[in-house]
């Protein structure tokens, strides 16, 4: 134990320093606007046809993750949708809108169908990324279905290998004011 920190204690910190911001000049609060545009005209929208709470039931379908790392950090202190009345929920039956990742699995296919099945009428799908919106590189194939859309009906594709936050925000928005 003794040893370890003798190591500790030669080697010293190594954390690395704050980044400095992407353009000299911008402060947080303008880096954080187009996301406040977005969330505040959701949150218009959601307060109107969803009296307030729009519930997001999200379904991996055999993705690299690369999306779900994207669809949480909708959740942390800097995007916080929560703010704006959209929720995630663990089950499909307390889902307005199912956000489903990934190509399709050959083994996620009947658990996808059972799961837009289980939600309650409206609902609405929303394809998230390249590979849930056209296949991506896996395409059909004996593992793969494809895109979500050849699975289940899909009203939204948001591309990108992953997609922003800021861009499900703003798809979240584009399909609530086509509602």
């Amino acid at each position: 134990m003794l040893q370890l920190y003798g190591k500790i204690f030669k080697t010293g910190v190594l954390t690395e320093k704050v980044p400095k911001l992407a353009k000299p000049g911008i402060s947080a609060t303008e880096r954080e606007e187009p996301i406040e545009q977005v969330g505040q005209a959701l949150k218009v929208v959601v307060d109107k046809r969803f009296r307030g709470s729009l519930a997001i039931r999200q379904v991996d379908a055999g993705s690299c993750n690369g999306c779900e790392l994207e669809i949480h950090a909708l959740n942390n202190v800097y995007y916080d949708v929560e703010r704006f009345g959209v929720h995630f929920v663990a089950s499909p039956r307390h889902a307005d809108v199912l956000m489903v990742t990934g190509p399709v699995s050959r083994h996620m296919e009947a658990a996808l169908k059972r799961t837009y099945a289980a939600t309650a009428d409206p609902k609405w799908v929303i394809a998230v990324g390249d590979c849930g919106a056209c296949g991506g590189e896996f395409g059909v194939s004996y593992a793969s279905c494809g895109a979500v859309s050849n699975v289940i009906p899909v009203d939204l594709a948001v591309p990108g290998c992953p997609p922003t936050p800021l861009a499900l925000l703003q798809g979240l928005l584009s399909l609530c004011g086509r509602l």
